[in-house]
């Protein structure tokens, strides 16, 4: 198949193709007219295949050389006769619409049942044909697939029936991709042919093809039909830009060298030097390729117009390949991508690399086997039927609901969250949003199962894909072990544990639509707030702590300005008394430092300041290593026999709803006494707690510790330890 765009918008010659083009081995475009002079001879003699799929067969042998041909054969009589009488706007003969449908998917090694269902695809929708009858002659999987690409009527739907019925068809695809595949191959027919259109429907139809079926295109792995859909596009939507590309394209094969053709030669001297069998080929850019890389690098060399590709037989042959050309060439360290090891989410496995000649022209190398080569162009076409074990082994509901087993996983969210748009402006917009989103990443749960997000999500994303609607009752999240908010951007690869409250009555923020790209995620949020027109705090799941209740030893309330601090008779904190601790200067004074509040057993050390007091601090402290720095000489200091001690401990935790109330009534149970307690104002849905205590025995410290951080939203508690002052 092609994959040289011309102007559709223009109808006439075709554009000029780049040099390399006519070395590339493709079958010629279908010839519409010959087609339909034979269509309208009507069918040929029964049991003979007729004429006018000639072309279709003689493709589809080359993919399948023992493909039964009487589906075909019987699909074409229907659809003939069917469409006898129906023109198109250009004036062939209705017939050579699916005739074209169905060599494209031919020429891409389609199976039988895919080219019978893309034969007869317009006949439900514009024939008397029904698909019972369709059913009744083909079977079921063809009447499937033919009423996964039929349109539903304007007449029923009104401005609903574009988006309804791409959602039709999308929830087909999710039982069989070769919905889709058919739908791919009509719309590119159809914008080939789309010159004899008025201007401005050329245009509404060039950008749904832009914001919908090219990125379906993409994630379906046809690469065949993406890059010509995008010249089509191209053509109409930029016709200057489209204009300035073809006349660099016609320079280029003008030029009387041709870089890449040597490039090509020095490469399959190096191959054939280390005794590895492959074909070298040069793939020419298709246009829109051609102005990406003029924009992005500016003037154009000759080996910026394509790139060189190596097929090879066995997956460690493309290894090989890739050691011999950076031994013996000058690679590109920068452009190596290994996607044989880590596939795209599109099914694509190649290894890409770089090789610089002496006067700075850089090649790229694709590096692949046959088969990947095949899948990279064909994408789900390639892989066939996904029902082809024997019945048996099918995987089939209870109620007879189909569930491919091909099915990609950004298929599944999508299918998840259209369920829940509200209405088909919502899912057309969402839709387009959603696809618009390229590349996807996967990530890890702690129990080893995996997500798959679209590149860009957050903690939110993941929360949602992994819990549903269950997630507005997420606090939390910690990436790759480590804590991070719910805002984090996630990267390929990474491992998230997702920390959820156990209070009913958690919800989500308002915020989190900020942070939230995927549409399940912005769907279940919007839905709940619509829902709930006076919650989502702004902070998070009601972002600050709640008041304790009967907790003797109140602490301070909900704090929605700067820090404060209370003690436990409501007025200022308590000054620190007096512990036990020896010192080695008679008569001192002895405080304990409230940067680090020591307690037994504490290794400690002591420094006298003004007035003759000696401040005791924890030997790993930080004042310490900054006095010591100063030249202050240390002062001997030891634990006397009291066990009793005052300690400040300090609590991260998420904001929810009644947190201080479990948080102090925890304190209570191990018999501690809060002196002082100071709350921050939440950040980023963390809240920062503060409390002085007063223990009757320091052996029960990692008790407490123990006991706090095992309420709930509380995810570390610590001794407190302030910042050395700056020198």
């Amino acid at each position: 198949m092609s994959a040289e765009a011309t102007n559709p918008a223009t109808p006439g010659p075709a554009a000029p193709t780049a040099p390399a083009a006519a070395r590339r081995k493709s079958r010629a475009r279908i010839d519409l007219r010959r087609l339909g002079r034979a269509a309208l001879l009507g069918p040929a003699a029964r049991g003979k295949l007729p004429d006018a799929i000639g072309h279709v067969v003689e493709a589809h042998r080359a993919h399948h050389p023992d493909a039964d041909l009487e589906p075909l054969r019987r699909a074409y009589v229907l659809a003939e006769s069917s469409h006898r009488g129906q023109m198109r706007k250009s004036g062939e003969p209705y017939i050579t619409h699916p005739l074209a449908v169905t060599l494209i998917l031919a020429e891409l090694g389609a199976e039988t049942t895919t080219l019978t269902a893309s034969l007869l695809h317009d006949t439900v929708e514009d024939t008397d044909v029904t698909l019972d009858q369709v059913r009744e002659q083909f079977g079921e999987e063809v009447r499937y697939l033919v009423d996964g690409v039929t349109k539903l009527e304007k007449v029923d739907y009104g401005a609903a029936a574009e988006p309804e019925t791409f959602r039709k068809m999308l929830v087909a695809t999710g039982s069989d991709v070769r919905v889709m595949s058919i739908k791919l191959a009509d719309r590119l027919h159809n914008m080939r042919t789309l010159g004899v259109m008025r201007p401005e429907k050329q245009a509404r139809i060039a950008k749904v093809t832009r914001d919908v079926l090219i990125p379906l295109a993409e994630r379906l792995g046809v690469q065949a039909l993406k890059t010509e859909l995008e010249d089509l596009v191209f053509a109409i939507l930029h016709p200057e830009e489209y204009e300035h590309t073809r006349e660099l394209i016609a320079a280029n094969a003008a030029r009387p060298d041709d870089t890449l053709a040597e490039i090509a030669d020095e490469v399959r001297g190096v191959l054939r030097e280390a005794d590895i069998p492959a074909e070298v080929l040069i793939r020419p850019r298709h246009f829109v390729s051609v102005h990406r890389v003029a924009r992005k690098r500016g003037r154009l060399r000759g080996a910026d117009f394509g790139r060189l590709l190596v097929l090879v037989s066995e997956d460690a042959d493309c290894y090989a390949v890739l050691g011999e050309l950076h031994t013996c060439m000058t690679p590109v360290v920068s452009e190596f991508k290994d996607f044989i090891a880590v596939p795209k989410f599109n099914l694509y496995q190649s290894l890409h690399t770089a090789v610089a000649r002496a006067g700075g022209q850089v090649a790229e190398v694709l590096i692949r086997t046959h088969q990947m080569h095949k899948v990279a162009e064909a994408g789900v076409v390639a892989l066939g039927n996904p029902y082809a074990p024997p019945a048996e082994e099918q995987s089939q509901a209870a109620d007879g609901e189909r569930a491919d087993p091909t099915r990609p996983g950004w298929l599944s969210r999508l299918l998840d969250w259209q369920q829940a748009a509200p209405d088909p402006d919502t899912f057309w917009s969402t839709l387009r949003e959603d696809l618009a989103q390229d590349r996807e990443i996967t990530v890890f749960r702690p129990d080893g199962g995996t997500l798959g997000l679209p590149e860009g999500a957050t903690c939110v994303d993941a929360a949602y894909a992994q819990y549903g609607e269950d997630a507005h009752a997420c606090i939390g999240a910690r990436v790759n072990g480590r804590l991070a908010t719910l805002s984090t951007v996630l990267k390929d690869g990474d491992t998230v544990q997702l920390l959820m409250g156990q209070d009913p009555a958690s919800e989500p923020s308002r915020e989190w639509l900020e942070h939230a790209h995927t549409p399940a995620a912005r769907i279940a949020i919007q839905r709940w707030l619509a829902t709930h027109p006076g919650g989502g705090a702004e902070g998070g799941t009601d972002g600050a702590p709640g008041t304790p209740e009967g907790t003797g030893g109140d602490a301070a309330a909900r704090s929605t300005g700067p820090a404060r601090s209370t003690g436990t008779d409501g007025g200022p904190a308590a000054r620190p008394r007096g512990a036990d601790v020896l010192v080695d200067r008679p008569g001192a004074a002895v405080r304990l430092a409230g940067c680090c509040t020591p307690v037994p057993p504490d290794e400690i050390t002591g420094f006298a300041v003004r007035g003759g007091v000696v401040t005791v601090h924890r030997v790993g402290c930080a004042a310490v290593a900054h006095m010591k720095s100063r030249g202050r000489a240390e002062v001997g200091v030891r634990w006397g026999d009291t066990t009793a001690c005052r300690v400040t401990l300090v609590a991260e935790s998420f904001g929810r709803p009644h947190l201080l109330a479990d948080l102090t009534e925890a304190i209570a149970l191990e018999g501690a006494e809060i002196v002082s307690a100071t709350v921050e104002p939440p950040s980023q849905q963390r809240v920062r707690h503060t409390y002085t205590l007063e223990l009757a025995d320091a052996a029960h410290l990692p008790a407490l510790m123990r006991a706090m951080r095992d309420v709930p939203g509380v995810y570390d508690v610590s001794r407190a330890q302030h910042q050395a002052p700056a020198s």
